[in-house]
Formats: C-alpha cells, structure tokens, sequence
C-alpha cells in the first residue's frame, strides 16, 4: 500500500493527537516518519484517491492540526509515494531545502485572492472613460441598433477595453497587497477571475492585510474580492530555484495537480 504525505515538520514538531484521522473511507489513521531533524505527516493511502469533498476537508484537517503546534510544509492533496522507505528517502535528499523551507514560513500564512469584474459595473467604467466606445453605441442606439457591422464592431472593442481594464486591475491589486506580504504567487487562470494571487503573509501583519483588502475593495466598487486563509502555504513550499533544480516538493512525492482552496 502506497504512503499518503500530507506535510513535512521539524522532528521535534509537539505530537499529534493520537487518534487523528486522514483521508480515506473509513479514515486512515495519521502516523509521523522521522528522518534526521525532519519528518512526515503520513497515512496509508486509499487504492483509488479523487478529490472527493471529504478527502479533501481530511487533508486540511490534518494540516491545520499540525499548523496548530508549529510551522508545518504542506502537500498539495494527492501527495503520495510507494512506501514509508521513499518518503524517508526524500526528506535525507532534501533536508537542506526543507530545513530551510521551514525556517522561512514560520510564523506565516497564505491568504488567496481572487478578483473578477462586476459586469454591469465595468461597462458602465468603459463607457465613461472611452468616447470612441461611446460615441459608436450611442450612434447605433439612435440607428435603431445600428447595421450588423457597427453591432459587431462595437462588441470587439466593447470587449478589447474589457480585457484591457481587467491586466490594469489586476496590476492594481498586485501593487497595493504586495508590500504587505513576505511574498507573492500568481496562481494559474481560471475562468471567470481575472487576477489569482497568493500572498505570504506574517502572522503579525494579518490584520492589516486584511484591512488593506477592505480598503482596496471600496475603492474599486468594479471589483468583485474573494479572500480565503489563513491557509498553509502551499503555493510558497518551494522557491523558484529548488522547483527548475530538481523538481517541486508536492512533485517527489507524486502529487496530482490538486489543492484545497475551500
């Protein structure tokens, strides 16, 4: 049976609870691997793994009942290797870049925020701010729609000022949470958000962040927010150097390309 590896500590990381239980139906129990100064957060991993809606809240859970103790590496949910013999194998090859890891995140957390235009709201911004934009629809109103041609026009540079509006907010963002982060990282685009970014936040500084979201929040009343964390940092385990080197941390141990994000 392959072994699941939800995250990596310090050796000397304070116990677990002792009846905690992983992913899996019924629930794995989570046992601890150490190596040297290091260890892993395991559990027997289920024959067939899908990012079912318990699996994954089992993974948090873990996580967040780890993080309550000190700081802990987190794996992206379906980290998983073949035995306890090739996690502990990983932690003696990489102990440098985990011990160091560890060092860095203390004491931090990762907050995600999303943001995606208000429709009606953005529009309305594009009217005002583009006479050309303007001018064309209010033409093609008093034409009774105005021809095929104009229509079509209109939409492309309707949608051209869209997709303009939406790289400036997001460098918006960008610049006005990026002072109050140890650091960033931009998240792959999904549908619907034109910004995802992660910021590392000290736990000290939380607050202020969050207040600095607020503020960002009223003044673009264009802009819809979506803000979720404290969570573990998954999207700052591995620093740039490390991932083009010798792999991502999540990569060793055979992480599928999935991650908690409530």
């Amino acid at each position: 049976m392959s072994t699941y590896v939800y995250g990596i500590i310090r050796a000397s990381h304070p116990s677990l609870a002792k009846d905690l239980d992983g992913i899996g139906d019924p629930p794995r129990p989570v046992r601890v691997l150490r190596q040297g100064e290091l260890a892993a957060i395991v559990s027997d991993a289920p024959d067939q793994l899908r990012p079912k809606r318990r699996d994954l809240l089992a993974h948090q859970r873990v996580l967040a009942e780890a993080g309550a103790g000190g700081v802990v590496l987190p794996m992206r949910f379906a980290s998983a290797s073949p035995d306890d013999d090739t996690v502990t194998e990983v932690l003696a090859e990489r102990a440098e870049h985990f011990l160091e890891r560890l060092r860095a995140l203390d004491g931090t957390a990762e907050y995600n925020v999303k943001a995606n235009h208000d429709e009606e709201a953005v529009i309305r911004l594009i009217m005002t701010d583009h006479h050309d934009i303007r001018s064309l629809a209010e033409a093609n109103r008093e034409a009774g729609g105005g021809t095929q041609e104009d229509r079509i026009r209109l939409g492309e540079m309707i949608a051209a000022a869209v997709q303009e509006r939406e790289a400036a907010d997001a460098r918006l963002l960008h610049q006005a949470l990026e002072p109050l982060a140890e650091a960033v990282s931009a998240g792959p685009q999904s549908s619907g958000w034109l910004a995802n970014f992660s910021f590392l936040v000290e736990g000290g500084s939380a607050e202020r962040f969050l207040a600095a979201v607020d503020a960002f929040r009223r003044e673009h009343l264009h802009l819809e927010l979506r803000v979720n964390g404290p969570l573990p940092p998954y999207s700052f385990v591995d620093t740039p150097s490390s991932r083009q080197v010798d792999g991502g941390t999540a990569e060793a141990f055979g992480a599928a390309a999935a991650q908690p994000d409530g």
